[in-house]
């Protein structure tokens, strides 16, 4: 299930970059919500909130925001964040609005398991990982917070594709002409060394055919 993150929100009635400007002055961050079949709605919200999940919450772009305004919630899908180039401070926000029926396209982390029980691993070998996220297609309300590969088992040369994961109901690959890798189980490899010796060198992620 999709996490939910609560933000207050204030009506924002001045627009261009003097507007931004002096809502920055008031510790908010200017944002807009749009889709729904409903005109953009103009908001700021409160700078240290946004900074809390921008920074604590490596979920925040799957996650449904509950932006309460004027006493009444609405629910939408964080898409964008302009940030400044030299403080990270967020200077925009970009959502879509959400709701029951709503589908969105997402992308979710993948994280793994097993790895001292992967007979490749244990031999020695790399763990390459082709796609740290994989995108999906999926109902607002569903959106994975993360998908888990078990590699227990799996040895050298083996590769796990997108067939092997267990997805939700109602998610779906964005991919769907190819059973696209994930990660693979490489050989260590033998590099020379400046002393003309050879060492073991790692290969770079994403370097295994998708």
């Amino acid at each position: 299930m999709a996490e939910h993150v609560k933000l207050a929100a204030f009506a924002r009635e001045r627009t261009g970059t003097g507007g931004a400007r002096a809502v920055r002055r008031e510790g908010r961050v200017p944002a807009i919500v749009y889709g729904g079949g409903e005109a953009p709605l103009k908001l700021a919200l409160v700078a240290r909130e946004v900074r809390r999940e921008l920074t604590m919450n490596p979920h925040f772009f799957n996650a449904i925001c509950e932006i309460e305004l004027d006493g009444k919630v609405l629910e939408a899908l964080p898409r964008e964040a302009q940030l400044h180039p030299v403080s990270d401070e967020a200077l925009h926000l970009d959502f879509i609005r959400v709701g029951k029926d709503t589908v969105v396209t997402v992308e979710v982390p993948v994280h793994f398991l097993g790895e001292e029980k992967s007979k490749g691993l244990r031999r020695g070998g790399v763990l390459n990982v082709v796609r740290h996220e994989i995108e999906v297609s999926c109902p607002a309300d569903s959106i994975p917070a993360y998908f888990e590969i078990d590699l227990s088992g799996y040895d050298i040369g083996d590769s796990i594709h997108i067939s092997a994961v267990k997805l939700p109901e109602g998610v779906k690959p964005t991919i769907t002409d190819r059973d696209f890798t994930i990660v693979t189980i490489a050989a260590p490899t033998l590099a020379p060394t400046d002393e003309g010796e050879e060492t073991t060198a790692t290969p770079a992620a994403g370097t295994a055919e998708e």
